[in-house]
């Protein structure tokens, strides 16, 4: 897993003057996926699009999975035993199947199409992921949120939504965080963010107004979609930096299309990632790796969970430090 570190000079991005604003459409960032197994012998493997070196963060959003349609017959489906997290958030949205979640909480809760999971890592929490036994087909995105300093050793957390679709010109939006289309999610963030499914008709244009503070992402699920002056196609990730107060958003496909789109203001922090911590130092790392070893009670225990737990990988021979951003050209 890469590290990360921010910009600071990239972070100078607040809402622009009519002086400000630029002659031309800003370009758009074409991130291309690389496929992960998620462990086992029939794996189910995801389509990674952050961090990436051109990549790292886009606002707090600092990891995004995105897998399916998989036939849980052929791939055994998703069967992940309890598992740390520190200095983060997990967001959990599906298009189809179900997933049972249990954590450290007590929680046991279900995933479900159009209701979205969030979990508060924080200073510990350990959580497990099984798709259920009437899931056929599997297909969703993971995604993760960087805690702020003043916020990454908050306590455990767990939020559950279900958001109205909004229906406008052509689309159908749910927007499971932040604001958009004129609806807000009321689940708690520590950092402004924008998290919102978008469905787009055959051939359907939508002009989004978003904030121009943040930065944006969009992934393409399915179909072809122009973004401002550039087509994703599926498992693609548009990156359009802050500056921006209008996203035009165009299905180029003779059928449905479905996006996530993602924004935030620019994350002005270095932290450093691996496996499934976020801390300020290689030491941080190294602690929390060797508490969730010795099973401390940093992080709780799962329970109801038939198996052990996962094991935490070897570190690197080398200290884990953090990766920025490279400048946009």
């Amino acid at each position: 897993m890469s590290t990360v570190e921010t910009d600071p000079a990239a972070l100078r991005c607040g809402s622009l003057t009519d002086g400000d604003r630029p002659d031309r459409e800003p370009s758009v960032d074409v991130l291309s996926a690389r496929e992960v197994p998620l462990g086992g012998p029939r794996a189910l493997r995801v389509r990674r699009t952050l961090p990436q070196r051109s990549r790292t963060l886009i606002g707090a959003w600092c990891f995004a999975d995105h897998y399916g349609p998989a036939d849980v017959a052929a791939t055994g489906g998703m069967d992940v035993p309890p598992h740390p997290h520190t200095g983060l958030q997990t967001v959990s949205w599906l298009f189809s199947g179900e997933i049972e979640h249990r954590d450290s909480l007590g929680t046991r809760a279900l995933i479900r199409p159009g209701e979205m999971n969030l979990m508060t890592g924080g200073y510990g929490i350990c959580h497990s992921e099984v798709s259920t036994p009437r899931t056929t087909v599997l297909h969703g995105v993971q995604l993760w949120v960087a805690l702020p300093e003043e916020h990454r050793n908050t306590g455990r957390d767990f939020q559950h939504h279900v958001p109205e679709p909004v229906r406008t010109d052509g689309a159908e939006i749910r927007v499971f965080l932040g604001s958009l289309a004129g609806t807000t999610s009321p689940v708690r963030t520590f950092t402004p963010l924008l998290g919102a499914e978008i469905t787009l008709g055959p051939g359907a244009s939508l002009d989004l107004a978003v904030d121009p503070s943040f930065e944006h992402g969009l992934l393409v699920d399915s179909g072809d979609v122009r973004l401002l002056d550039t087509v994703l196609r599926p498992a693609e990730l548009g990156y359009v930096p802050c500056g921006t107060g209008v996203l035009t958003v165009v299905n180029e496909s003779d059928a449905p299309a479905r996006v996530v789109l993602l924004g935030g203001p620019p994350f002005g922090e270095q932290i450093v990632m691996w496996w499934n911590f976020i801390g300020r130092t290689h030491e941080d790392i190294v602690r929390a790796r060797e508490e969730w070893e010795a099973s401390s009670g940093r992080f709780g225990a799962v329970e109801g969970f038939p198996g052990g737990r996962l094991p935490a990988p070897q570190l690197p021979n080398a200290i884990i430090t953090p990766r920025g951003n490279p400048a946009r050209r």
